[in-house]
């Protein structure tokens, strides 16, 4: 079971996470198909890696938008734990100028990154959701926090 230490949310920006890897997100291909990833070195940034994952535009939930989202955040996690990643930052993957609903984004962010971690055998041990608004981050620490207390009960 995943315990405290693993899933962080904060309010900041991505840019300047001293994490492993951070996760970025495109509506166009780059190298991969909607939903999957790729990784590069940071360069000039504080992360050592950039996993850039590709989201489709939020077009009422109709064209399996959901879906995809899941494997954007599932491509990225498996690629970060195959270069041995240890510390990892997502933005509010889709919420922005994709136009995901936050609620569902949020939920579907901390589901499959929950469900990762609890049943794959992997290097990451932190995983720090970084929120660019308000809204976003009350949603995804309520959610973290939730998770945690029900995953402590178990």
């Amino acid at each position: 079971m995943i315990n405290n230490n693993q899933i962080q949310v904060i309010f900041g920006d991505i840019t300047h996470q001293t994490v492993d890897a951070i996760i970025n997100v495109n509506k166009e291909r780059v190298g991969c198909k909607t939903g999957g990833a790729v990784i590069t070195v940071g360069d000039n940034l504080p992360a050592k890696f950039i996993i850039y994952t590709v989201v489709p535009v939020w077009h009422g939930g109709k064209q399996q938008e959901a879906e995809l989202l899941f494997h954007a955040y599932l491509s990225s996690l498996r690629l970060a734990s195959e270069n041995e990643i240890r510390t990892i930052a997502f933005p509010n993957i889709g919420t922005g100028i994709f136009g995901f609903p936050k609620e569902q984004a949020s939920k579907i962010a901390v589901s499959t990154i929950v469900d990762f971690l609890n049943n794959n055998k992997t290097s990451i041990v932190n995983v720090v959701f970084v929120c660019s608004d308000q809204e976003n981050y009350e949603l995804y620490k309520e959610l973290v926090f939730n998770t945690m207390k029900v995953s402590a009960i178990m």
